[in-house]
């Protein structure tokens, strides 16, 4: 998690996760320990709980926090979350998923997917108790959700701009989520409008800057919770493999036509990602996640000074600077 500098603060961030911690494998319970046991699956391997954090520093820029409400809210975008995770899984034929075997594995792809389903309807239960306003973001949300997997499935089609089409998938599977969590944080505390569409503005952009970070770590980075290299043995193209498309440079020629190989092959996929991790386009890409990340800091320069700014601004260094 995002170190905070004030202490109480802090304090009160750590507290509020580790119940919500406690109430996500409460509410992942099913009538049979067989659904119990798949649904916790990927909760009790743990996770960043990025969401989470976000529902509890947007709710600082507002009047009084709901505290029922705040737990609800984090509860719901957790959820929607991890069920996405088995969806992912089953779509892209993971092993792994946090370091541990991924469900799809472990049971099979049906199951996977009716766990997933199980989850976004927890979730689902959980944000009706919160009001239509709640509920209708949820449901627009998970609208986008469902759309950026479908372009992402299909690809980019003709006249598309490979690139662009994959930033829009990244805006709708991970931005959209993202920027609820912030927004969700601003509803509890009764932020007035431009709190939250600041918020908005902040989560969709470091939602993209938290994508692109991964596949910047998917390429460095040998400590990750999947199998270095995932996306590239997989054909997912991604920022890297992307801007090293649009190089008309003759000598990215050959790494070009590796990188678009058949990587299943260990010793094949151990070349490139050791010539992409000594390209250029890998400075490049980082580049474009500092830039992504200074916008996000600018769509906060409206909310009040702080200790939740001042870890909200910390949140766009960390996804710079992290490696795991």
């Amino acid at each position: 998690m995002t170190q905070i500098v004030d202490e109480t603060f802090q304090a009160s961030v750590t507290e509020r996760l580790a119940v919500i911690e406690e109430r996500l494998v409460t509410e992942a319970v099913a009538d049979s320990s067989f659904v119990t046991e798949a649904a916790t699956h990927i909760i009790n391997a743990g996770g960043k709980r990025f969401r989470p954090l976000l529902v509890i520093l947007g709710s600082a820029f507002g009047n009084d926090v709901d505290e029922q409400a705040l737990t609800k809210a984090a509860l719901v975008v957790e959820l929607t979350h991890v069920a996405s995770l088995y969806h992912d899984d089953v779509m892209d034929d993971a092993d792994i998923r946090r370091g541990v075997v991924s469900a799809n594995r472990r049971w099979d792809n049906s199951i996977a997917v009716m766990v997933g389903d199980f989850l976004f309807a927890r979730a689902s239960s959980t944000v009706a108790s919160l009001g239509t306003d709640y509920v209708k973001l949820q449901a627009d949300t998970f609208a986008r959700l469902v759309q950026g997997q479908i372009a992402e499935t299909r690809g980019p089609q003709a006249g598309d701009d490979p690139l662009e089409h994959y930033l829009q998938v990244v805006s709708d599977k991970t931005g959209s989520l993202i920027a609820t969590a912030a927004v969700f944080g601003g509803m509890v505390s009764g932020a007035d409008s431009s709190v939250l569409q600041a918020l908005h503005d902040f989560g969709e952009e470091i939602g993209t800057v938290f994508q692109l970070s991964d596949d910047i770590i998917d390429i460095t980075s040998t400590v990750t919770g999947k199998t270095p290299g995932t996306d590239l043995r997989e054909g997912v193209l991604t920022l890297p493999t992307l801007m090293l498309r649009r190089s008309t440079d003759p000598a990215d020629d050959q790494l070009k036509a590796l990188v678009a190989s058949d990587l299943s092959g260990d010793e094949a996929l151990a070349k490139a990602l050791e010539g992409l991790r000594a390209h250029p386009v890998i400075g490049q890409a980082r580049a474009e996640v500092q830039r992504r990340a200074d916008r996000a800091r600018g769509f906060l320069a409206p909310l009040p000074e702080g200790p939740a700014k001042d870890a909200l601004l910390a949140v766009c260094d960390d996804l710079v600077t992290r490696s795991a």
